[in-house]
């Protein structure tokens, strides 16, 4: 059987926002799209059956936890993440550069080697280069298939952010020999560059010239204020290839995948959902909702009555309340697949207002809300 090249079309535009298509072997993907995350082969408190129930139609896994455990060839023999985890969603992998800066208790990085770290788990030392990070994702199979870069601490460091990137460069071009020719997959190139935009549009310049199948950017929603990661996008969303998906790593709160949607983004994933999910932290359309606090003790309306999908509503917040302070799982069950939920209602009326020409209104009326 042939398997579906990748392909990506965008269909209507509202000044630099854009409705789009994804089309994998898997499945296709409507964008602006948001990815759950499911680091180690799971969305953290749900089944992948109420993942799809949300709306969602990728997720993203992470190369990094799954070499470490369970191990790529207890995946590979398992059939590929998709069987392993009884996933039929796309799934994207990232490359594990930012988790080796942000986990691994020791790590060093070589020009030829790539990655030299120890296992945030029980301190064994792992070799992270290239080649084996694609090595790696191909072995899991996943649909899109991120490259390895290096992700430095710092955003403003000038000349430790230009070395950095230098060397992401370097990478990018092996990851592309190392990828070879696989059109029923991508491959994403990662711009890097901090905070300037010399430097980000150097990055940029030369990932165009290497070729890529999408363009994401890296190096962000990592401690620098929403203004200047608008800034950053700013700086290149004229730049950025029209005809492929644009990739905004590891972000964002609502508000930030709204301003970034301004800007030409056409997809997101971040932990924030889940995890704010599994502590207490819903999203709605009135705002957040810490449902630990008191003052909904005796509280007995709906968590949010304009969040209809799934039936969630019938849970009230006298009752989520209850839940988390009495620690039960289902808390964390019904507050994640929520939050979730929320995330894709706001990506489907993102895409509704594209479609319709009214999404700045859109984007003006939530922005400061939520």
């Amino acid at each position: 059987m042939a398997f579906k090249k990748f392909a990506f079309n965008v269909f209507k535009k509202d000044k630099f926002a854009r409705l789009g298509l994804i089309e994998t072997q898997r499945g296709n993907i409507n964008t602006p799209a948001f990815m759950p995350v499911g680091t180690q082969a799971t969305v953290k408190a749900c089944t992948i059956d109420d993942v799809k129930k949300t709306g969602s139609e990728i997720i993203l896994s992470n190369t990094y936890h799954l070499m470490i455990r369970p191990g790529v060839e207890r995946v590979k023999n398992a059939g590929g993440l998709h069987n392993f985890m009884n996933c039929d969603l796309p799934i994207l992998t990232d490359s594990g550069g930012f988790q080796v800066m942000s986990l691994s208790k020791l790590n060093k990085i070589d020009r030829e080697k790539g990655a030299i770290f120890n296992s945030h788990v029980d301190g064994k030392k792992f070799y992270l280069s290239p080649e084996e990070s694609i090595r790696i994702q191909l072995g899991l199979n996943s649909d899109i298939v991120m490259i390895m870069d290096e992700c430095p601490k710092s955003t403003n460091d000038y000349d430790l952010i230009k070395k950095s990137m230098n060397l992401s460069l370097y990478w990018a071009k092996r990851s592309k020999k190392a990828f070879g020719e696989n059109p029923h997959k991508a491959l994403f190139g990662i711009v890097q560059g901090g905070l300037f935009k010399d430097l980000r549009l150097k990055s940029l310049k030369e990932l165009i010239s290497i070729g890529f199948d999408g363009y994401a950017l890296g190096g962000l929603a990592v401690g620098e204020s929403q203004y200047e990661m608008f800034s950053v996008l700013d700086d290149v969303k004229e730049f950025l290839p029209i005809d492929k998906p644009h990739y905004l790593m590891g972000v964002g709160t609502p508000s930030d995948i709204l301003g970034a949607v301004k800007r030409g983004i056409d997809m997101f994933d971040c932990v924030l959902p889940t995890r704010s999910g599994r502590t207490g932290l819903a999203f709605t359309w009135q705002g957040r909702i810490n449902i630990k606090n008191n003052k909904y003790q005796n509280d007995n309306s709906p968590l949010d009555p304009d969040c209809n999908n799934l039936n969630l509503n019938k849970y009230s917040k006298n009752y989520l309340n209850h839940l988390f302070n009495t620690n039960e799982i289902l808390a964390s069950m019904i507050l994640t697949l929520h939050n979730i939920n929320f995330y894709q209602e706001l990506m489907a009326s993102i895409r509704k207002n594209i479609n319709d020409g009214t999404f700045d209104d859109f984007h003006n009326k939530y922005i400061d809300k939520l």
